[in-house]
């Protein structure tokens, strides 16, 4: 359950973070990294390099402000900071043994998710499909509002209809 209860962390921070319109859920989520990187400063177990993989990932959530790629790269390293401290025996949480391996664990889960875009999954649970995806019976692309064929319809570009 140790290994398997992170995993439902994940995709429970990313289900949650899905009722938040864009591009306010981009921002939030830049937050979120950029506070991550400070989770480890009061244990102080590696030092100095706490302080400078602070820097780093305030960096990092800074540029993520305007861009996924950078939000899901901040947890990718967080991820690693996690595997580091639970090597080193500094948990995250100073009570819980396995809590850094456990946000190891849970990090990839956010960092997959960020990097696809932090597309919303109740709209996917909805829809069935990610944005920009055409599902196969539309007769209308939602996402781009272009004309698509459904199963039993043809798609006639404008300049060959009549006029």
């Amino acid at each position: 359950m140790q290994y398997i209860a992170p995993i439902g962390v994940g995709v429970l921070y990313a289900l949650l973070m899905s009722l938040v319109r864009e591009p306010h859920r981009r921002r939030l989520n830049a937050l979120m990294v950029g506070g991550a990187g400070a989770a480890y400063l009061s244990g102080g177990g590696l030092g100095g390099w706490e302080f400078a993989f602070t820097a780093l990932l305030t960096y990092v959530a800074f540029r993520g402000l305007e861009s996924w790629t950078w939000i899901g790269a901040g947890w990718l390293l967080h991820t690693v900071w996690d595997v580091v401290h639970h090597i080193k025996g500094n948990p995250i949480i100073p009570f819980a043994h396995t809590s850094s391996m456990g946000c190891a664990i849970c990090d990839p889960v956010i960092a997959v998710w960020c990097l696809r875009g932090g597309p919303s999954l109740i709209a996917w649970a909805r829809n069935r499909r990610w944005p920009g995806q055409r599902h196969p019976d539309a007769t209308t692309d939602v996402d781009s509002g272009s004309e698509t064929a459904g199963p039993d319809r043809a798609v006639t570009p404008a300049s060959a209809t009549p006029g």
